[in-house]
């Protein structure tokens, strides 16, 4: 049964031990009864000790797999924003790492053997992290009782999401494939329509290829059911998350989504799917990626950084010009080479004047705005049903939240907000792991159904 936790304030205050006169029936025995307000140290410190006790598992990062070589790899500290030193400074104790292909609209054998070809380096690459790389420090999980081991033996643990089933091709044994690779969770489609299913993007001109899920789609759907793997809802359409709440009987999981109510984003779920999330006993993994949390505030900060980089661009002389990244004029290796270089000394010259003249009038979206989808969350569809995500190295990050060095600031604002030690559990990693042992029940209850239909002549 879903609950909805009571907001409590967030000037918490916190019962200390105190010593009771005996028998004591005056007025002074009152005053000496009465709560004493915990000191921000104290309350630090206690949330410190939560963030130690509970599992912290984030549900999206972002993989590139050249950083995962001998030479170059998450065992040192990389510029990314999750690596092994990153994840053990902020506890952060489980990392979904991202088996993502971009969408393309070649439908052909040949663009899914393409596509097929980058998933499997991305595979690859996370099997070599935690066989050969650093077993020591992080392994592979399958089951949540394959987290909690691998936690007990003192290691950070690594699990496998899917974002896009493109590589999938029109073979559905491919996802059995991807199953048997360690994938515990897929998404139907990205940001493009996808052979599954519309993706979320086709909002902005109305322009749809399947009108929700295609019938492959459907059948992955049923598929992913059978094998145990979650489905994510975060990326495709509404209709098409609607149409696989219906169809699926498992719970389905929003790997990196955060709450449309309060974040106009079609990457934001609206109450409608949420309220349908919730029915289907699902969690949504709310987002800390700031053009969702909070789109005008970020879109401010960001228009009031720019101006001053601009400035310092023209004080140092330097033309940076678009970034080819996106979309500006090809250059050659040299020609990059230099205007990163000339971007970084940019930002390293802009960084001061940035905090100290934008942040008063335009500050960046922060922590306590990202735990504001989480507060929102709860209040509609029960803490049961709500998770947390950065989307690290996916373009994920908040001010407090900006690499997984920063995690325990989440936990510290959530106790800031009055969330309970067990609350606090549930939203970091419980009700994702229930998610995950329910679908894999159902999993095994589709196997065992087929086995009878098959044994009966």
């Amino acid at each position: 049964m879903t609950t909805t936790r009571l907001m409590r304030p967030a000037a918490l205050l916190f019962a200390l031990s105190l010593a009771a006169c005996a028998g004591g029936d005056g007025a002074g025995d009152a005053a000496s009864e009465a709560p004493t307000a915990e000191t921000e140290e104290q309350l630090v410190e206690r949330a410190r000790g939560i963030h130690e006790r509970v599992i912290t598992l984030d549900t999206h990062d972002d993989i590139n797999a050249a950083n995962f070589t001998a030479d170059r790899n998450y065992t040192s500290d990389l510029g990314t924003q999750v690596t092994l030193p990153k994840m053990e400074e902020g506890g952060l104790d489980v990392a979904w790492l991202i088996v993502y292909t971009g969408q393309r609209d070649d439908f052909t054998p040949e663009g899914y053997a393409a596509a097929m070809d980058n998933a499997m380096e991305k595979f690859d690459a996370i099997h070599r992290l935690t066989t050969d790389i650093a077993p020591d420090r992080i392994g592979l999980a399958l089951t949540s009782d394959d987290v909690r081991q691998i936690i007990a033996d003192g290691r950070k643990v690594a699990m496998i999401g899917v974002e896009n089933a493109y590589p999938i091709g029109d073979d559905l044994a491919n996802i059995e494939r991807f199953h048997e690779l360690g994938a515990r969770y897929m998404s139907l489609a990205h940001n493009g329509h996808s052979q599954f299913a519309d993706s979320n993007t086709g909002e902005s001109f109305d322009l749809w290829m399947h009108d929700g899920l295609s019938e492959l789609g459907r059948q992955a759907v049923a598929e992913m059911n059978r094998l145990g793997i979650m489905i994510d809802l975060s990326h495709p359409s509404k209709l098409a998350n609607m149409q696989t709440m219906e169809l699926s009987r498992a719970p389905v999981i929003a790997s990196h989504s955060s709450a449309r109510a309060m974040g106009e984003h079609s990457r934001n779920m609206d109450d409608e799917q949420l309220m349908a999330l919730r029915d289907n006993g699902g969690v949504i993994q709310t987002v800390a990626f700031a053009s969702y949390v909070n789109p005008d505030k970020n879109r401010a900060h960001n228009d009031a950084a720019a101006a001053v980089r601009a400035e310092i661009a023209e004080e140092l002389g330097i033309d940076i010009g678009a970034d080819p990244r996106r979309g500006g004029t090809p250059m050659t290796a040299e020609q990059r080479a230099e205007f990163i270089a000339n971007r970084a000394r940019i930002n390293e010259a802009a960084a001061p004047r940035i905090r100290e003249e934008v942040y008063p009038v335009a500050p960046p979206v922060d922590v306590a705005d990202f735990v504001d989808h989480i507060d929102y969350l709860v209040d509609l569809i029960g803490i049961e049903h709500v998770g947390i995500s950065s989307d690290f190295d996916g373009g994920g990050g908040v001010e407090g939240w900006d690499d997984a060095s920063e995690t325990f600031n989440v936990t510290l604002e959530l106790v800031r907000r009055g969330y309970s030690e067990e609350e606090i559990g549930l939203l970091w990693s419980g009700n994702l792991l229930r998610v995950l042992d329910e679908v894999q029940v159902v999993a095994a209850e589709i196997q065992a159904e087929a086995g009878t239909a098959a044994a009966i002549p």
